[in-house]
């Protein structure tokens, strides 16, 4: 389903199939692909590296002015996607091209056939060029993931993007670290991109956030690292949603640390926040004291209590996993 959604782009569409060393028949459907669409589609073989080193490697060889990653499982909305091509055809040859443009992403329950539309129309003009001066609040279900994110690629080339091997959740890295090389965007309110959810190894399954917590932390501190905030992010709106992200990223993290109750995991959350203390005080001071947080840091194991009971309760409101 997911080579299929792609190849209806046509010839100005390049998709690069990456073989991450697998041991299923990924490189021999790829072939396929190949045979019938030589001019669009295109395999990329490695050596295992995970997800990470796999967006690198198509990073590294594509020919195109756009770049966007798709997981193997996902898919396009037809509809949509033709809207996004006619966007994308349209822009200049030259260094006015869009930067960004963002679209609407879906997320599908295949466990119990329902979806799940995350938009931006309360956030972004829509259907028009804008810059980070124009960006409203987010809700808490509403942050840019790499599903929404179209870049141009220089801008990823030139922000220095390169994933961690062997680690989860670095699509976080990818919506995160070229966000203050934008300088334009254009939000097209479609359901471009089809995320499936239901696979009991999923990365986003709870039970695999809280066995892979240290990935997690590892993503979280690679973000932490890359700014400071109040002296790298001059735009005040593109900064505050840069902390709020961050903010959200450390949230998850301590959710999963406590949710595994062990006195291992619970030692890391008074690790994580002295390295962020250490590295910005003044993003150290905006993160502790933002609401979710604060409420994270109840005391105890009543304190600990509560945080499960609302991390399950907002489960079922947000679906977010």
């Amino acid at each position: 389903m997911c080579l299929d959604s792609l190849v209806t782009g046509g010839p100005d569409v390049e998709v690069i199939v990456v073989d991450d060393g697998s041991t299923d028949r990924t490189a021999e459907i790829a072939r396929g692909y190949i045979e019938r669409y030589p001019d669009i589609v295109r395999l990329e073989q490695k050596p295992n590296g995970g997800h990470g080193s796999a967006v690198n490697k198509g990073l590294e060889v594509a020919t195109g002015r756009y770049f966007k990653v798709v997981d193997s499982d996902d898919w396009f909305d037809q509809g949509a996607y033709a809207k996004v091509m006619e966007l994308l055809r349209a822009q200049p040859d030259d260094d006015t091209a869009l930067d960004l443009v963002i679209a609407n992403y879906v997320y599908e329950y295949k466990y119990n056939n329902t979806t799940n539309v995350i938009s931006y129309r309360n956030v972004f003009p829509v259907n028009r060029r804008f810059t980070w001066d124009e960006m409203r609040f987010f809700r808490v279900s509403q942050f840019l993931l790499m599903h929404s994110m179209i870049y141009r690629t220089d801008r990823l080339r030139l922000c220095g993007l390169k994933l961690p091997e062997h680690t989860f959740y670095v699509d976080n890295i990818v919506a995160y670290q070229p966000l203050p090389l934008v300088r334009s965007v254009h939000y097209l309110d479609v359901d471009l991109y089809r995320y499936f959810i239901g696979r009991p190894d999923q990365s986003v399954n709870m039970n695999n956030m809280i066995k892979r917590i240290d990935q997690q932390l590892k993503v979280t501190r690679i973000m932490l690292y890359m700014y400071h905030l109040r002296r790298d992010i001059a735009n005040r709106h593109l900064r505050r949603y840069m902390s709020r992200y961050l903010s959200m990223m450390v949230s998850i993290a301590i959710i999963h640390l406590i949710l595994s109750n062990t006195e291992e995991n619970l030692k890391k959350i008074d690790q994580l926040w002295k390295d962020i203390k250490d590295y910005d005080l003044r993003t150290y001071t905006v993160l502790r004291t933002s609401l979710l947080n604060a409420a994270l840091a109840l005391p105890g194991r009543g304190g600990r209590y509560i945080t499960r009971k609302s991390y399950m309760v907002a489960r079922r409101i947000y679906k977010f996993n």
